[in-house]
């Protein structure tokens, strides 16, 4: 049996009945990460001493019947912008030193540790986690797992890689404008952005309230069980959230019947999307349909707050950057240096009236969520273009949120949007269908998502053997 094709929820129920252990699935996690490695890029570093460790210690929780919590046993990974203890966190970026005691976890990694997580190693970002894309001044190009000439997405773009390719069924991502949805969209997996303070984060973000930490899995199931995990409070992070009032894997039951869907195809003509994900995205939303939703097309009320986005976002990385020696700033990501420049220009009063777009276009949200429980979107315009390019060749725009309208507005109101693969376009390449709800809704995401597994409308396409040598 391939334990790599199965999911965490399956994987748990395996060793609750001694089918297998902890053990084997982590070895051949593993062997599977060790094996994509090379042509994929998916990790900055395995940490295979320490998963074994753990998952001996897993197996023999699970040989007395007293598991460690909810996900003990199962090979997780994390993006290389959150702390795990006793391994340098380097955030894409040769300007970090790896010298250092790393003697802490970031808040959702030690959630994992307590329930019993086998860490099998950190995935690459770019550099900081300030783009689109996968590539970085430290770890080179992350490849898309279905063609890799294509770019993986960004900036969880290494977990995306390794959840497609079965190299642990869960990872820990991060979303400042899109960085979760991105690249599972065009890895064909599941990612969800949760309302922002669901997951604590800490050391906070230099892009402040706009980044976020969620679950990059095979299906919603996992995503569902790893929020029950990592949605704890945390002391260390001000702005967090209460723990949820329930359980959001128990959430999952019920479907979408007597839902309110709206669904935009194009922000209002304001998005030109490829045809083939065009159909995809409308043939999924016709699912939901016929599963009972009240689907209507119609558009949120707001127009493209990208110079807003903008204004946050490069001030964020410049002063992010801001001590920053002129020898460590020639070590940058040229794109990273530019923004920077961008940013330090930027008055206080610009970052105010970003601010006040924010606050304007949350109001406007919260008033279409009075009249529709979700909104659906294509998750992105186009499938996966050319790995190493920070927007497709050819494109009007130089930077990456030219091409990722649909994600960033949700950082800015801070709601709950996962995207959801619902097929694929003419050259195999993953489509994914982007689900919205109102703050703290998390929940109804998750539910959406859920029926839509159930009724084998969304699945993640299959990776051809020729495109990803040993899987």
């Amino acid at each position: 049996m391939q334990l790599t094709d199965l999911t965490a929820v399956s994987l748990l129920d395996g060793y609750r009945k001694g089918e297998f252990s902890p053990v084997e699935a982590t070895e051949q996690a593993l062997e599977r990460a060790r094996r994509i490695q090379p042509e994929v890029n998916a990790f900055v570093r395995l940490t295979e001493e320490d998963a074994r460790a753990r998952a001996r210690e897993s197996q023999e929780r699970w040989r007395r019947g007293e598991p460690a919590g909810l996900v003990d046993g199962v090979p997780v990974t994390v993006k290389d912008i959150l702390l795990l203890r006793g391994h340098p966190t380097l955030r894409g970026s040769t300007t970090i030193s790896e010298q250092g005691s790393w003697d802490e976890d970031a808040p959702s990694v030690a959630r994992l540790r307590e329930h019993g997580a086998v860490f099998l190693g950190k995935t690459t970002t770019p550099e900081f986690g300030w783009k689109g894309v996968t590539d970085s001044p430290l770890s080179g190009i992350t490849r898309n797992p279905h063609d890799h000439s294509r770019t993986a997405g960004g900036s969880s773009g290494g977990s995306a890689a390794a959840v497609a390719l079965g190299a642990g069924p869960l990872s820990l991502g991060t979303d400042g404008g899109g960085s979760i949805r991105i690249p599972a969209a065009f890895c064909g997996i599941f990612g969800l952005k949760p309302t922002y303070g669901r997951v604590p984060l800490y050391p906070a973000s230099a892009f402040g309230t706009l980044s976020h930490v969620g679950p990059m899995t095979r299906d919603a199931a996992d995503a569902a069980l790893l929020l029950d995990v990592v949605g704890a409070p945390d002391a260390r992070d001000w702005s967090g959230l209460p723990a949820a009032p329930g359980s959001f894997t128990q959430g999952l039951k019920g479907g979408v019947h007597g839902l309110r869907v709206a669904y935009s195809p194009s922000l209002g003509g304001q998005v030109a999307v490829q045809p083939a994900v065009a159909a995809a995205v409308r043939r999924a939303v016709a699912a939901l349909a016929d599963l009972g939703a009240f689907v209507e097309e119609t558009d949120p009320d707001f127009s493209d707050p990208v110079e807003a986005f903008h204004t946050l976002w490069f001030s964020g990385a410049a002063r992010l950057t801001q001590c920053f020696s002129p020898h460590r700033r020639r070590l940058l990501d040229p794109g990273l240096r530019e923004i920077c420049v961008q940013g330090a220009r930027y008055s206080a009063l610009d970052y105010l009236a970003a601010v006040d777009v924010r606050m304007d276009l949350g109001r406007r949200m919260g008033r279409f969520h009075e009249r529709y429980d979700l909104l659906v979107t294509p998750t992105l315009p186009v499938t996966a273009f050319e790995a190493g390019l920070e927007a497709p060749r050819g494109s009007a725009h130089r930077r990456w949120t030219g091409w990722t309208p649909f994600t960033y507005p949700f950082n800015l109101t801070q709601q709950p949007a996962a995207t959801v693969p619902v097929g694929t376009d003419g050259d195999g390449l993953p489509v994914g269908m982007q689900i919205v709800a109102a703050r703290h809704r998390d929940d109804l995401v998750l539910r959406a998502a859920h029926a839509l597994y159930e009724a084998d409308v969304a699945s993640a396409p299959a990776v051809g053997a020729a495109r990803a040598p040993g899987v």
